[in-house]
């Protein structure tokens, strides 16, 4: 193990520390960590990349209204075809994503900055299940708040963005680490939600920015700048540029969920720290033995 570029996870962390530890702690494991993710989510990514352009393809015949005989080369069956694939290997990527950057982050602590492949890989197949039961959990509590009124969506989604590394580093069950998560972030919501609040800022500017692209190539399609809106350039949906520089988005944003995922680990440890003192614990009691 290389020390001085050793990222210790269980410990204490400002805002700023936060933030500065999740990149160097990407740009030190960049090599092992994304050849991993390589190894186990891409089949799925590549799988995901390539349903969601054969979905957007077959939303181009809804728009294209220059054909004759609009609705001829639509198919129901098709598009739903197209949505269900989209939808199935989204859902199969970001879980497996979510699993693989949580028990690698897991197994570098546990080897002390040495991972191991083939332990990650059989915790990730093994709390695939479990992440999706609490990502529904998850999702249906935030909507439900949301629905209501805006601030208890807010409120809920800071505690349980914590739940999955609950469920993963303290090896609890998916009702137990939902619960935890409100316990774990007692006396510390506001600190934890300007923390994401800036994660998110920057990963949403990041994605703005690639996103970009493939807005102004969409406005020149349609003639906005020009002035002169063309209904036949309306089935944008079906340009190979187009379809491109929007997969090309998704891949971008697809890796900035990688860094919140890393944030959100040192969000756990940091307020796991604060309130069990697990890391000071074995640090202590390693100190000992090495005496």
């Amino acid at each position: 193990m290389n020390t001085s570029k050793y990222i210790e996870f269980k410990k204490q962390r400002e805002l700023g520390e936060i933030l500065s530890d999740t990149f160097g702690f990407v740009r030190n494991e960049f090599k092992p960590f994304f050849g991993t993710l390589l190894k186990i989510v891409g089949p799925y990514l590549l799988a995901m990349l390539l349903s969601m352009g054969f979905y957007m393809y077959t939303i181009g015949d809804v728009f294209n209204f220059s054909t004759v005989n609009y609705g001829d080369s639509f198919s129901p069956i098709i598009m739903l075809l197209a949505v269900g694939a989209f939808l199935l290997s989204s859902l199969a990527t970001y879980v497996l994503t979510q699993g693989t950057v949580l028990h690698y982050i897991k197994s570098y602590i546990e080897h002390s900055g040495v991972t191991d492949y083939e332990e990650i890989k059989k915790g990730v197949y093994r709390s695939f299940w479990p992440l999706i039961g609490l990502g529904i959990l998850v999702g249906l509590s935030v909507v439900i708040g949301a629905v209501f009124c805006l601030v208890p969506g807010i409120y809920l989604a800071v505690p349980l963005s914590v739940s999955f590394a609950i469920l993963v580093f303290l090896k609890k069950d998916t009702m137990e680490s939902y619960q935890y998560s409100f316990t774990l972030i007692k006396d510390n919501w506001w600190i934890t939600f300007a923390t994401l609040l800036v994660v998110y800022i920057i990963i949403a500017i990041a994605s703005f920015a690639f996103n970009l692209p493939a807005s102004i190539y969409t406005w020149m399609k349609m003639g906005v700048f020009s002035g002169e809106m063309d209904m036949e350039n309306m089935d944008i949906f079906s340009d190979p540029v187009y379809l491109f520089l929007n997969i090309l988005s998704s891949l971008v944003k697809y890796l900035m969920n990688i860094i919140f995922l890393v944030t959100t680990s040192l969000i756990f440890f940091n307020l796991n720290e604060k309130k069990n003192f697990t890391g000071t614990y074995e640090r202590i009691e390693n100190l000992g033995k090495s005496e």
